[in-house]
């Protein structure tokens, strides 16, 4: 039902101010946190990067000197370790202090390799072989990383802890940034929701504000406050003159009919027409006065009898039926009174028994009192999914309504009574055919 609208609207409004708050603080901390991110990986990528770069020229600088030591010594067994770096000299036609040693660099090409695993004792190992390989002799040079890469790891406990604590800086920063931003627009908010209720003229918000983004904010909504105050002035003035315009005819025709109808030897046909203007004069009177309390959006005191209302919207259906073949039914309880003028619930009931009135051909428009709802049914040709869909929106016709008069604006107008009272409105098709109009009213 629309009254639901509004609570839901607010309940979403409340949800966007807190996320615009929550998407302030939320880009500080991922802008912070990947801005870290980027520059450990690039941390750690360079020194890895210039550390292999370093270790493998040292490497291949130390088997540059070991065949030069070992051209220079004339081909003996001794080359003396550069750089503190172990230094290995086997020859091609004995390899079984190799095999036995290191079998894994047999098949080693050359230049540099890398080794890594687990030792004896579960300890991990990483270390570097450089390869130079000559018809005379296999020269080998490793060097071990387990320093480096202990190093290594350090760094990256270091740069996980530093992403962590500038994570934290950024979200720290950025909800001290947040309050700061969104303090002007609550302070602007609160100022608003302070005006509602009614106040004529409301102070300016400009004034109160620096001249900022927020300032011409404040600006823009006190132009538009005045326009809108001046827009509503101006609609209750129509109202109010539009409103004791229309009474004052509507009281002659009501005094003259009267009059008419006192007079004794009148024709019954004439009779007749004078009761029938009399209805519509009171059916005008009522619409007046709903529509009156509708541009208002204020209730109007008084009590109804649903069962003599609906009573009297039936007798005067059935003097317009003409020689239309339908049977219009009151039944149900006779005791539900409700908390709301008879104007009201005669425009509102009034509209669903013309509904059902006008589409229906023959058979019989019955009219059903229950202990806290009223029900209309009749035998007309039903309703479509998609009048289903639009019945209660401004100046939709339905798909039967063919050369009807009518603006599409009655049920409109029942949805907003219903919201102003607190009643609620539902139509679906019959169980065979036609359609159920139910109004169900507020509970005492």
């Amino acid at each position: 039902m629309p009254e639901t609208a509004l609570p839901e609207s607010v309940r979403k409004r409340g949800r966007y101010r807190r996320r615009l708050r929550s998407r302030i603080i939320v880009s500080f901390v991922l802008l912070g946190f990947c801005l870290t991110a980027l520059f450990a990986f690039a941390t750690n990528w360079a020194r890895t990067r210039v550390e292999n770069q370093l270790v493998e020229d040292v490497m291949n600088r130390n088997l540059d000197a070991s065949w030069q030591s070992y051209m220079q010594s004339g081909g003996k067994d001794v080359v003396a370790p550069v750089q503190q770096i172990k230094a290995y000299l086997y020859r091609p036609d004995k390899l079984d202090g190799l095999r036995r040693d290191y079998p894994e660099w047999e098949h080693l090409q050359d230049g540099i390799h890398n080794f890594n695993g687990v030792d004896g004792e579960g300890k991990p190992f990483y270390y570097k072989v450089g390869v130079r390989k000559t018809p005379d002799a296999w020269f080998f040079i490793a060097y071990d990383m387990g320093q480096a890469l202990r190093g290594e790891q350090q760094l990256k406990r270091a740069l996980v802890l530093s992403v962590i604590v500038f994570s934290l800086l950024s979200w720290v920063l950025g909800w001290w940034s947040a309050s700061r931003v969104m303090r002007p627009v609550s302070d602007l908010a609160s100022r608003l929701r302070a005006y509602r209720g009614g106040n004529t003229h409301p102070e300016p918000l400009a004034p109160r504000f620096p001249d900022d983004e927020v300032g011409q904010l404040a600006e823009a909504l006190d132009d538009y406050s005045e326009r809108l105050t001046e827009v509503v002035q101006r609609d209750r003035e129509f109202n109010a003159d539009v409103s004791h315009e229309l009474r004052t005819p509507l009281a002659v025709i009501r005094g003259a009919t009267e009059l008419l109808l006192a007079r004794p030897g009148i024709d019954e046909k004439i009779v007749q027409r004078l009761q029938r203007i009399q209805r519509a004069e009171q059916q005008c009177s009522d619409l007046i006065a709903s529509l009156l309390l509708l541009s208002r959006n204020e209730r109007a005191q008084g009590s109804s009898n649903v069962a003599r209302v609906a009573e009297q919207l039936l007798e005067s259906h059935r003097a317009q039926l003409g020689g239309k073949p339908l049977e219009l039914i009151l039944e149900g309880s006779r005791e539900l009174v409700i908390d709301a003028p008879e104007s009201a619930l005669s425009v509102a009931l009034g509209n669903l028994i013309g509904n059902a009135v006008k589409y229906s051909q023959e058979g019989k428009v019955l009219v059903r009192v229950g202990a806290n709802a009223v029900e209309v049914i009749d035998n007309g040709p039903g309703l479509s999914e998609k009048d289903a869909a639009s019945l209660f929106q401004r100046g939709y016709r339905g798909t039967h309504a063919g050369q009807s008069q009518g603006g599409g604006i009655g049920l409109s107008i029942v949805s907003r009574l219903c919201t102003l009272y607190g009643w609620q409105v539902d139509i679906r098709p019959g169980d065979v055919r036609g359609v159920v109009a139910t109004l169900t009213f507020a509970p005492e």
